[in-house]
């Protein structure tokens, strides 16, 4: 297994009203942070929140390219970021213990923290998939270039992980410093991760380890970052 420092290279916030970052994801232009009562939609250019959505956002936060999944207590929500309107909903498969959020491959991959699981899960139905174990409490989840990776934090400590999908065997490492929490991750499809500050109430930029060649879990079972 490889490990290592992560290394930060922004942090955003704290932003006005967030007292805590409960979900993160990525549209291809802006950062969305769940923050309880609303969905953020962070510019990492400026750093400046450019739109809330007023919706509730207790957990993790993706997109499938067109819309937005919202973690809502024991619910997940599928939301139009063009009007904000709630589409749809499904039960959520930790039944309010759920935590990171991400889609891949036409599934959601869901954290639960009590349990320390990922599920994969039916985007209609919610219909569990497959469910991997984790070590340690699941905060974050995201795909990219066929890596799935998660946050956790326990006490003071938080990492992010590159996990095997099929096993949930910890392939990488990234260890934040003492006392960051993650609350919530997702990739830009590219070079760094964002991830949630928990009541920090701020985002953070965290470098994604460079790759030589092909990129990749090397598992059999792989799926690719959001449509853009």
């Amino acid at each position: 297994m490889k490990q290592a420092a992560a290394e930060i290279l922004r942090e955003y916030g704290p932003f006005p009203g967030v007292d805590h970052v409960r979900g993160v994801s990525f549209d291809g232009q802006h950062v969305w942070f769940a923050s309880g009562a609303q969905l953020n939609a962070l510019d990492p250019g400026s750093g400046a929140v450019v739109r809330s959505i007023d919706v509730a956002a207790h957990a993790g936060t993706a997109f499938d390219g067109q819309y937005l999944f919202q973690i809502a207590e024991d619910r997940i929500q599928k939301v139009d970021p063009k009007t904000g309107q709630v589409l749809a909903t499904i039960p959520a498969p930790g039944g309010g213990a759920d935590s990171g959020l991400a889609w891949a491959e036409g599934t959601l991959w869901v954290g639960q923290h009590r349990g320390r699981k990922i599920h994969q899960i039916d985007p209609e139905t919610g219909a569990i998939l497959r469910t991997i174990e984790s070590n340690r409490m699941v905060t974050g989840v995201t795909w990219v270039d066929g890596e799935l990776w998660h946050g956790t934090w326990e006490a003071d400590e938080s990492d992010l992980r590159q996990v095997d999908p099929r096993t949930g065997e910890v392939l990488e490492r990234l260890e934040m410093p003492a006392g960051v929490a993650v609350s919530g991750l997702e990739s830009n499809g590219d070079d760094q991760f964002f991830c949630g500050g928990g009541s920090s109430g701020k985002v953070r930029a965290v470098r994604r380890p460079r790759r030589g060649g092909a990129l990749g879990s090397g598992s059999e079972t792989q799926a690719p970052a959001r449509r853009k």
